[in-house]
């Protein structure tokens, strides 16, 4: 059978050349030709751009069946909130994170947990199978109905697909496929942007779940194209530090769920397992308070998470340092403005550090008001009370904004035991909470003198 022939075209014009040129010949741009596999003669029964769903004919929205997906739960709870409660058929998903993070030794958990219930395929293009069944040995699952496949030739797996009709399946890695149609390497982008596709589309029309693992680069965005991102259903990143114990799977995108939901991980000698009360973790665990920490109230996804935020205010030099761990170092220099303007908090001679406990990272504004305390505690050399918590937005003109869910997180709070908390006026509960003595306040200064009194 003959080889399909592949071409190259702009990115900038669309303009073809039969072969790679560093300027394209149509409008002139530099480095902007890609490979693609060209697009069969017309008549000849094949087409590769069918479409990766299939064709509906054209009805009115309020008509159209909107039953809940079903899910299937994956065996591994924190994986499965992650997802939105389990996987479902036909969806694809993609899971990045950085080399030995755990990615291959989850999926094989889950893999195994699902073969009691439905047919499951492992394919793997950078272990062979000895590897696997080491590793499966190592974390002590049986594996008596995965089945495993060690190939990197996506028609080869498309077939093996085709053949076993598995209900769930793991490309590990999406980066080792290569199609016959493209004569680039494995890796490339016209490569992995073709499997990608070619394997979706597997999934849309089988109703297989497809879960491609990815590799990152060395910023941590997912190698390869954007539109890798753009077709699958659901983003997970694998997040952690491999000095830590612990791993943090994110979903950046979601079809079928909540986005940014977070499941907790701790790496044991028998694999992956779930964390159900991860706000221990980022909780330190200090003997008596000390100044400089102040424990928030985060909200990621749909799960309050306690987290402690340290703070260290020391004598500086002529250019003070802003330092700041798992919060945004440019949000820090303004909130240390904030403190100055309107709560008469000077350290503009100081060197300030701050730093989130546990590694995770806070992308919420609601952690400026448990900032600025932790810096006010740090540079008095007062501690906070014990069982302190606070939360909430700082704006520029020194008002306390509320933040999303503020019930969820007081109750999340009180259930962990603590006592005092100082949240914005907007979030103060309209029923007591048992145990709980909540301090409302309007700005920042409000917020200073409120701590001063209880200190």
């Amino acid at each position: 059978m003959a080889k399909d022939k592949s071409i190259y075209t702009c990115r900038e014009c669309g303009g073809t050349s039969p072969k790679w040129l560093g300027k394209c010949p149509h409008c002139g741009a530099w480095n902007t030709l890609e490979e693609t596999a060209a697009e069969p003669a017309a008549g000849s029964g094949k087409n590769r751009f069918q479409s990766l769903a299939r064709s509906q004919p054209v009805a009115t929205l309020a008509d159209i069946d909107a039953a809940d997906v079903a899910r299937t739960p994956t065996g591994q709870e924190e994986l499965d909130r992650v997802l939105g409660g389990g996987i479902v058929a036909g969806g694809v998903v993609l899971i990045g994170g950085d080399p030995g993070i755990g990615k291959s030794t989850l999926l094989l958990q889950a893999v195994d947990a699902l073969s009691t219930q439905m047919k499951v395929l492992y394919v793997t293009g950078e272990e062979s199978g000895a590897q696997i069944a080491l590793r499966a040995r190592r974390l002590g699952l049986e594996g008596k109905q995965v089945r495993v496949v060690a190939e990197i030739q996506l028609e080869r797996i498309l077939a093996t697909i085709e053949a076993e009709q598995p209900a769930f399946c793991v490309i590990d890695s999406i980066q080792t496929l290569y199609s016959e149609q493209l004569s680039s390497a494995p890796g490339s982008v016209a490569q992995v942007r073709e499997c990608a596709a070619q394997l979706t589309r597997t999934a849309k029309t089988g109703g297989c779940t497809i879960v491609l693992v990815g590799h990152v680069t060395k910023e941590g965005a997912l190698a390869g194209p954007r539109v890798l991102e753009h077709i699958v259903d659901t983003v997970l990143y694998f997040e952690g530090d491999t000095h830590s114990s612990f791993r943090l799977v994110r979903a950046i995108k979601n079809r079928f769920g909540a986005v940014n939901e977070i499941g907790v991980f701790a790496m044991t000698e028998r694999g992956l397992k779930g964390v159900t009360n991860p706000s221990a973790i980022f909780l330190s665990t200090h003997g008596d308070p000390v100044p400089g920490a102040c424990v928030l109230v985060t909200l990621e996804g749909t799960r309050p998470m306690l987290v402690e935020i340290q703070a260290l205010v020391d004598t500086g030099g002529p250019s003070p340092r802003r330092l700041s761990v798992g919060l945004d170092r440019d949000r820090l220099a303004m909130l240390l403005a904030v403190l100055h303007r309107h709560a008469g908090v000077a350290c503009a001679d100081q060197d300030v550090f701050v730093n989130a406990v546990g590694g995770v990272r806070i992308s919420e504004p609601a952690a400026d008001l448990a900032v600025l305390l932790a810096i006010q505690s740090s540079l008095r050399g007062k501690p906070l009370p014990r069982g302190f918590i606070a939360f909430g937005e700082v704006g520029l003109a020194g008002e306390v904004r509320p933040a999303p869910r503020g019930q969820e997180r007081l109750k999340e709070a009180a259930k962990l035991g603590f006592s005092i908390a100082v949240v914005p006026k907007a979030n103060a509960p309209k029923k007591p909470i048992e145990g709980l003595t909540v301090h409302a306040v309007e700005r920042i200064e409000e917020a200073i003198d409120v701590v001063r009194g209880l200190t």
